[in-house]
């Protein structure tokens, strides 16, 4: 730890690497009580991992690739959005297509784009030691922009998370809020990506609300806890990886579901 705590002094690659973790546990924080409330876990994986097809398009094409990653998982979210409003038996079905092919797509796209091969690794088990300075104002403004629309429209994702019919019967627009949600998840989704990769970026949207869920019973709460935790959780793993050189992103899911499994023995306990 001590090695660490020096290192991050006088390395600008570990303070944008602590900075990035920062940011990112803003945004699952706010966005991931969503996901564990409305139990859309799965949903938010198969929107991570078509945005491998995103990235590989613009590695392609000579674009950003965290660009490529917002277009392809807003696409996704939308999509799937719209399908559910319709015919909610096949969003399974598609989900998982989408799961595949973005994957499928994304790894041709890369292994055709000319000039130089792309670390695929550090796409799918994240590389935030590699974070560059400019993507950590992208990330701010994406945690700032989430931020606004939830104080926003607070009370209508209220309604539309736990009771649809009833927010129906209230005159919201369940299915322009529920499209409007999930583009939020999609976004924050791009954001923990660079922090722990898609493999690994449901980890981290869901385990530090879900700890946060075992300590308090009201949404907004919930988020200024879950905002804590990932910060914790996201340093924790950041200085635990540093000294015996581990993966990062891999080191902040393992102190994470280590967290929560301690989280449930309390919670057992204390009943």
């Amino acid at each position: 730890m001590a090695g660490f705590l020096d290192a991050l002094t006088t390395q600008t690659f570990l303070q944008n690497a602590l900075w990035g973790s920062l940011l990112a546990s803003i945004a699952c924080g706010i966005i991931g009580p969503y996901v564990v409330v409305r139990k859309i876990g799965y949903l938010a994986g198969g929107i991570a991992h078509a945005v491998l097809g995103g990235m590989g398009a613009a590695y392609f094409l000579g674009k950003s690739p965290i660009g490529g990653a917002l277009v392809a998982a807003l696409g996704a979210a939308l999509l799937i959005g719209w399908v559910s409003s319709r015919e909610h038996r096949q969003e399974d079905i598609l989900i998982g297509a989408l799961w595949a092919v973005g994957m499928a797509s994304g790894i041709l796209f890369i292994s055709r784009t000319p000039g130089y091969n792309v670390d695929l690794m550090s796409y799918l088990f994240g590389n935030i030691l590699m974070i560059p300075a400019h993507n950590l104002k992208l990330i701010a403004l994406l945690d700032a922009g989430i931020a606004i629309i939830v104080i926003l429209f607070f009370k209508q994702f209220l309604a539309v998370s736990f009771d649809q019919e009833f927010a129906r019967l209230r005159g919201i627009r369940v299915q322009l809020f529920h499209q409007l949600l999930l583009a939020l998840v999609a976004v924050t989704v791009v954001i923990l990506i660079q922090v722990v990769g898609l493999v690994l970026v449901i980890a981290l949207l869901t385990i530090p609300a879900a700890i946060a869920g075992h300590y308090t019973g009201t949404l907004g709460r919930m988020m200024l806890l879950a905002i804590l935790l990932g910060a914790l959780i996201t340093t924790g793993g950041l200085a635990l990886s540093y000294q015996p050189d581990l993966p990062a992103g891999a080191t902040i899911v393992m102190l994470a579901g280590a967290a929560y499994l301690v989280s449930c023995l309390v919670k057992a306990c204390r009943r």
